[in-house]
């Protein structure tokens, strides 16, 4: 009898997950290290049990979008607005610090300019994935401090967009004013067009058979990925426009419910995220680069709490959030594995200088959640004094 490649692999992904969070468990780890481990083991470059990880990956993207979805579900837009403006000269100043940190290091092991800017680049991000996921929904309902992360990550992730128009025009003989201005034109179009459809569409139909709970879930569905794709079109992240969704839902009295019925769907894909993390990595060039990796994944590490702690601090945050948020975006992003896939597969960097960034990246994935999930409260914290959903 023929076997279905993909029902064997997502066979592989869950049971041996299952087994893996198991050990993490009694270790004392992150699940999310668990994911990453498992992937690697799994991947092309150890057993090649599962031969094509862009696949899982590509399936896995769901789970960002609904992830993302699911927190602007519990944003109000005008605390969201604030916060974002509060939140601009602490992102800016961090990321340009960043930025020279990781664009040193990699000169001194003699990458080129490019390739050290594009170091640089990726060093600025944290990982919306891995501060989100870490951050109990509690902390969206009654305290500040998911707000401030997720004003950090947002504006982030506009960088990180602009950064990755760069490298693609740079593939394609340079960038078009006409794309930068139509970057800063679809944001707030899209922002417009959503609140329109919500306030005269969709809020209209939610009211009318709000007691038939199918049709409530594929509605909100179709809404999160349609706006997502929107965005895709539009030039922005598909993460964002599913944020955008989420937003502006936030003020409907159904929000919970569809926060509550979607928690299964994006968990499930993020165990294919996580796992198609480890599973994408070439484990036979960690030799090659895993001295200059180390030394940016520490020195992200080290910098980013403590940067992060003292920006907050001049904005008037308390020290217990500042001292919080900076450990929890102290990683680097999955925007720096898309942006060091992307640049080498255009040709702007060499495989060395893609294989540091994607490296660096991980080892601050591994690490950092792990510091999290044994300090701070999270969904996963093996104790129970720091579990919180």
């Amino acid at each position: 009898m023929h076997q279905d490649p993909i029902v064997f692999t997502i066979f592989l992904v869950f049971t041996g997950a299952a087994v893996f969070a198991t050990i993490a468990l009694f270790a004392r780890q992150s699940l999310l290290v668990a994911y990453i481990v498992l992937g690697a083991l799994f991947g092309p470059s150890a057993l090649g049990l599962v031969s094509d990880p862009e696949l899982i990956r590509n399936i896995s993207e769901f789970g960002i979008m609904f992830l993302l979805f699911l927190l602007g579900l519990n944003l109000q837009p005008q605390e969201l607005v604030r916060m974002v403006r509060k939140t601009t000269q602490v992102t800016l100043l961090s990321s340009l610090v960043f930025f020279a940190v990781g664009f040193l290091v990699s000169k001194a092991f003699g990458f080129t300019s490019m390739e050290a800017l594009l170091v640089g680049g990726a060093a600025t991000f944290s990982s919306t994935i891995v501060g989100l996921k870490l951050l109990p929904t509690t902390m969206l309902h009654h305290q500040r401090t998911g707000e401030v992360i997720i004003s950090i990550l947002l504006m982030q992730d506009l960088l990180a967009i602009v950064l990755l128009l760069v490298v693609q025009g740079g593939a394609n003989g340079g960038m078009q004013l006409v794309d930068i201005a139509r970057l800063f034109v679809a944001l707030p179009a899209l922002i417009g067009f959503a609140w329109m459809v919500e306030r005269y569409v969709l809020i209209r139909l939610i009211r009318k058979f709000d007691k038939i709970q199918e049709y409530i879930f594929l509605v909100t569905i179709g809404w999160c990925l349609g706006m997502a794709e929107l965005a895709g079109l539009l030039g922005l992240s598909a993460e964002i426009g599913a944020f955008i969704a989420g937003v502006v839902l936030a003020s409907s009295p159904i929000a919970m419910f569809i926060a509550e019925s979607l928690k299964p769907l994006r968990d499930f894909f993020l165990v294919l995220f996580f796992f198609s993390l480890g599973a994408g990595f070439d484990i036979s060039v960690i030799d090659k680069v895993i001295l200059p990796a180390l030394i940016v994944a520490t020195a992200m590490m080290l910098l980013k709490p403590l940067v992060f702690r003292w920006l907050l601090l001049r904005t008037g945050e308390s020290e217990k959030r500042s001292h919080e948020v900076g450990y929890r975006l102290g990683q680097m992003s999955e925007f720096s594995l898309l942006l060091a896939v992307l640049a080498f597969e255009t040709g702007v960097i060499g495989a060395e200088a893609s294989y540091l960034i994607q490296l660096s990246t991980l080892l601050t994935f591994l690490v950092s959640s792990y510091i999290v999930v044994l300090r701070f409260p999270t969904p996963i914290a093996v104790s129970d004094a720091l579990r919180r959903d």
